[in-house]
């Protein structure tokens, strides 16, 4: 059935460019666009990494100038982003391409946006790449080459994250036809490969999987939104030192059962994505079985079950239940959630 949003939208602006080896078509893409001074923008770790290595191979061999700025971390702040600007004009770039994580090539967009007819590509180096295709950025290349140097935690938090964003857009009340068809193939590429891709960073299958999943949840933020497990992993990234991945599968399953009254059939849906054999109809359709899923694929990425495993205390409970009503998700979110819902969904969490 359709949902009663009025006339919608759906677009991704962002070039995307996948494959193993995609990074190669740099060349290609810094020829179109006449690109002679690049500034790269990278993650401190990953320099002179093999991803690192081989764009810097690509860029000599098609005499591009290029200079570096690895002053970069988790957070685009205002100091950052006008250092890295400060470096493009001292080099005098007509391109940017930033390699890294989201705090990479969320600075690389603001600089971007300093210059704005200066392109900007991005290489996402984790599988949330998400960053690297909302905003500013004009080509997105997917390349498995670019994420075999993420730790396996690291890879479990960003893949169960992008999962939370397919599913929540998924079930969203501003889902539309083509949101769903997007995150519906996100999640079961990511339910698909995330486990061999935790296992060995190394499969490029599964890593290409991953990067094109977590590509194709983001794209459809601006149109659904998304719900309750973002709004209880952003509340406890803030008040504790957890990465908003790990928060986010902590709360996923709890959030998700609180939910299943809005849109049964949908969980079904979910559930044959995750490999539940849906032979018992009233359990699939309840929500049960959608709901063991998640908890198994939590469980076999080794994800803490409860919010005090990974550093929450009891005695912010009542806070994280307040800033989570504060963010308003209930445009989105397909069952509205009072303060007092966040408190319980807080409580079965801890």
């Amino acid at each position: 059935m359709w949902p009663d949003v009025g006339i919608s939208s759906f677009q991704c602006p962002t070039k995307i460019i996948f494959g193993l080896g995609a990074h190669e078509r740099l060349a290609d893409l810094i020829g179109e666009r006449a690109i002679e001074r690049l500034l790269v923008l990278i993650d401190p770790a990953l320099l002179n990494s093999v991803i690192h290595r081989k764009v810097a191979g690509v860029l000599a061999q098609n005499d591009v100038a290029s200079a570096v700025f690895s002053a970069t971390d988790s957070n685009a702040n205002d100091s950052t982003v006008q250092a890295a600007f400060k470096s493009s004009r001292e080099h005098g770039a007509n391109g940017l391409l930033a390699i890294g994580g989201g705090g990479t090539i969320e600075v690389a967009k603001e600089v971007g946006r300093l210059m704005p007819s200066s392109p900007l590509i991005a290489i996402p180096t984790t599988d949330g790449a998400r960053s690297a295709v909302t905003g500013a950025c004009a080509i997105a290349i997917l390349d498995p080459l670019s994420v075999g140097a993420i730790s396996a935690q690291d890879a479990a938090y960003a893949g169960i994250d992008a999962f939370v964003h397919a599913f929540e857009a998924y079930l969203s009340k501003r889902a539309t036809v083509f949101s769903d068809a997007v995150n519906l193939h996100a999640m079961t590429l990511i339910a698909s490969s995330i486990r061999a891709f935790v296992a060995d960073r190394n499969n490029v299958w599964a890593a290409l999987d991953m990067l094109c999943a977590s590509s194709m949840a983001a794209m459809s933020f601006a149109v659904t939104g998304r719900g309750n497990v973002n709004c209880m992993a952003t509340s406890v990234s803030v008040l504790f030192p957890v990465p908003h991945g790990l928060a986010s599968a902590v709360c996923l399953p709890h959030a998700a059962a609180f939910n299943v009254p809005a849109n049964p059939e949908r969980y079904a849906r979910i559930a044959a994505i995750l490999g539940i054999d849906g032979s018992s109809r009233r359990e699939a359709q309840d929500g049960a079985q959608a709901i063991h899923g998640l908890r198994a694929l939590c469980s076999d990425l080794g994800i803490p079950p409860r919010l005090r495993d990974i550093g929450v205390t009891e005695d912010r409970l009542d806070e994280l239940a307040q800033r989570s009503f504060a963010a308003d998700c209930n445009d989105f979110n397909p069952r509205y959630t009072s303060e007092q819902d966040f408190r319980a969904l807080f409580g079965s969490a801890f």
